[in-house]
């Protein structure tokens, strides 16, 4: 059994627009979302043994507001090719993966992130995938389970997708428990 954990980027600025798109940083709103999601991760276990994080700044910078465990917990793996990558790029990085690893996590871009979490789906929670289909916001994470023993096994159409989590859901739960 595999899980793999798609996240898009938390928000990003658009402050200085002379700045190149691969170095463009998180805004305000994308450095409070990535904790929140980290913590969710965090309380549901789901912290991954290896991450693919895209080399653009928002990327990078959301790896390392996620927060404590995944810096001391996974290795990471900083891949240019994850930069704006298409559903076949994810796909091929994910089946270079080393079979140990149980639990992944990829941090990328839209169109590609969003567009791989619909071609992996086969089954699930349909709920989910609907939320997803409609929108697939910044700081917005897929979670994937797969049976299989090697990640090289995985193809489009396989994967049974158990969660589809936005921040705006969280920070509901938490205004809900105050």
């Amino acid at each position: 059994m595999k899980t793999l954990l798609l996240l898009r980027h938390a928000k990003s600025s658009w402050a200085d627009p002379g700045r190149a798109d691969h170095d463009r940083e998180l805004n305000r709103r994308g450095e409070k979302a990535a904790p929140l999601m980290g913590r969710h991760l965090r309380e549901q276990a789901l912290i991954p043994d290896l991450i693919w994080c895209s080399t653009a700044a928002r990327a990078v910078q959301t790896l390392g507001l996620l927060g404590r465990d995944f810096a001391g917990h996974a290795d990471v793996i900083y891949s240019e090719d994850l930069y704006m990558a298409s559903e076949r790029v994810l796909l091929e990085s994910l089946h270079h993966t080393h079979e140990e690893a149980k639990s992944v996590m990829m941090i990328g871009h839209n169109p590609g992130m969003e567009m791989f979490a619909e071609a992996l789906f086969g089954s699930g929670n349909v709920e989910a995938r609907e939320t997803m289909a409609r929108k697939y916001p910044t700081c917005g994470l897929a979670h994937f389970e797969f049976d299989v023993d090697d990640w090289r096994e995985i193809g489009f159409e396989t994967g049974r997708l158990m969660n589809f989590i936005k921040v705006k859901d969280l920070q509901a739960i938490k205004i809900g428990t105050e």
